[in-house]
Parts: structure tokens; sequence; C-alpha cells
């Protein structure tokens, strides 16, 4: 059954075989039809308004329908769809169609036998093209749920910590149990520098094996009762509360900065050594912080920390105290 809404591009350098094409989809009741009379007016077409179904001559003087097909796969994969493949060809030889096939031609139209195989053929396209559509406006709806998902759960799946929305929830905690009991509340953050370039290099598998030697080392370095959270894929949160501030200064770090900077991390690939940026920011006044703050501003000393390889400590962003009976 034809969908009238269907929208069909014709492609092709001949005017006469392009309307014949087009009078035939139209009294079939196809009511979108569009010609270009170039590869590159239909991907100039493509680009302004997608087709469902593309309909092609192989043989064209600026790019055939092989390299136009390859366009339209990257086009595909870049906006999620699926347009569905047509060639009108001359040429019957096994190896050639075994070619296109390869290159993702869905189907071919001989033009010795148009008149009489173009329109079952296209009614096939278009239901196949309406199905693989929507299973892939299903498949992007399940990974925005996923997405969603992961979002609202507090666990960064590939290290075990917590992620950002539960490290802003621990270290609001954190700052209320210093507000109320005393003692200093202490976020660093450790920034991976070298991460991009190594993924650049190396490729995911391998930074993904020096990240969890990351995940781990950080863990063995830090107390028990401490929190580890990972906020981005190259930055990790520290979270600790301290009796009084003297325990939590960028000396009482050192080792921590030593172990992630000067020891190599051990992958399949060999051992990579990494240059990690630290910042500290310390709150251990009887005011009101909020949690986003500290990350603030510890997020913007680590290019000073990465200048000077050292930890750089910030100073706690201050909130006015509540006034009497607010």
């Amino acid at each position: 059954m034809t969908n009238p809404d269907t929208r069909v591009l014709v492609v092709d350098d001949t005017r006469f075989s392009a309307t014949l094409v087009a009078r035939t989809l139209g009294q079939a009741g196809y009511r979108d039809v569009r010609h270009a009379s170039s590869a590159s007016e239909a991907l100039s077409v493509l680009a302004e308004q997608p087709a469902q179904i593309v309909i092609a001559d192989w043989m064209m003087p600026d790019i055939d329908g092989l390299a136009l097909t390859r366009r339209i796969r990257q086009m595909d994969e870049a906006h999620n769809r699926y347009t569905y493949v047509i060639l009108l060809t001359a040429r019957e030889e096994q190896d050639a169609l075994r070619q296109a096939f390869d290159e993702g031609v869905d189907d071919f139209v001989p033009k010795s036998g148009m008149t009489a195989q173009l329109l079952p053929r296209v009614f096939a396209a278009d239901r196949l093209v309406a199905m693989q559509n929507r299973i892939l406006a299903d498949n992007q709806r399940l990974l925005d749920a996923l997405s969603t998902m992961q979002k609202q759960t507090l666990i960064d799946p590939l290290t075990g910590f917590g992620n950002q929305p539960y490290a802003k929830r621990r270290l609001h905690d954190a700052l209320r149990h210093a507000h109320a009991r005393g003692g200093a509340a202490s976020l660093l953050l450790c920034r991976i520098d070298t991460l991009d370039a190594l993924q650049q290099q190396f490729g995911t598998r391998l930074c993904d094996q020096l990240l969890l030697a990351f995940s781990r080392r950080l863990k063995q370095m830090v107390r028990p009762l401490d929190i580890l959270a990972r906020l981005a894929p190259d930055t990790f949160a520290l979270i600790t509360w301290q009796p009084d501030r003297a325990h939590s200064t960028p000396g009482s770090f050192k080792r921590l900065y030593d172990g992630l900077n000067h020891r190599a991390f051990q992958t399949t690939g060999g051992f990579h050594s990494l240059q990690v940026s630290i910042s500290l920011c310390t709150a251990d006044q009887p005011s009101r912080q909020q949690a986003d703050d500290l990350f603030s501003a510890a997020r913007d000393a680590l290019p000073e920390s990465a200048l000077l390889q050292r930890i750089v400590e910030v100073p706690c962003p201050m909130l006015a105290p509540h006034a009497p009976g607010a």
C-alpha cells in the first residue's frame, strides 16, 4: 500500500529518465517526489530535507551512485536515520552488483525492466524503510531512557566510585557535619591532564585500564571513611573530614600527589605515567558553604596546579550566616 507522505528523491542527470520515474511514482500516489540532476545536488537536497527513498542512476558524471550511497550512509549515521537506496542500472554483472551491496545499496532496478519492476521495488522499499526508521527511533528512545537512568543513579559504571550527583550529596553532608560539630570538610579534585592525549594515541581500551588502575591506587591511598567519586572522564573527587584544618593542607596530601604523578600505572600495553593536577578547598568556618561553590572553586584552581605541578589550595567561598528568624 502506498504511503503518499513518503519522501522520494530521484537522482538522474538524464531529464527523460527522471521524468519517467517521477511520473510513475506520482501516478502510484506518491505526492512528495523531488528531482536532483547530480549527486552533488542530491546531497544538498538531502541535507535540507531527508528522503526516505533515493532512486539514483548508477552512472553519473560527477559522483556515481556508489559514492553517493556512501555519502548517504554517512549522513544517516550522523542523524540516526535510514535511507533506502535503489540504483537504476544497465549493469547486471554479479561482481558489480556484489560490490554495490557491499557499499550499502539496498536494491537495483534494471533499466531494461524499469517499467515493470520500479513500483514493486519502491512499494517494498516503502515498507522496509518505515520499519527500519521505527526501529531506530525506538532504539534511540531506549538509549535516552538509559542515559536518564544512568544520570539518576549514583555509581560510575567503570570505577565503581560515586558519580557527580553522589559527590555533591556527600560533600553537602560533610559540610553540614563540619558546621554542626566542628572540624574541617575538604574537597580535593584530581584531574588527569594527559587522558585525552592518551586516548587519541592508544584508544579507549587502554585508557579504561589506566582509569581502573588510577582509581585502585587512589582508593589505596586514602582513608576507609574518605569519599571518592568520578565527576567526569578525567576528573575525580576526594571528600574528607578532618578534626581540624591543620590536617587538611597541601602538605597533608603530598603523598597522594606523588603517588599519582610519580609512579607509572600498569596496563596490558605496558607502563604509562600520568600527569595529574590536584586542587584543595577546605571549609572550617561556622557559615553556610554550598557544595557547588566548593566544586567551582576547586575546579578553577586545576589549571594553576597543572602549571605549578603541585597541589594548589584555594580559599573556601563563604556565604553569610543565616539571619535570626530567616
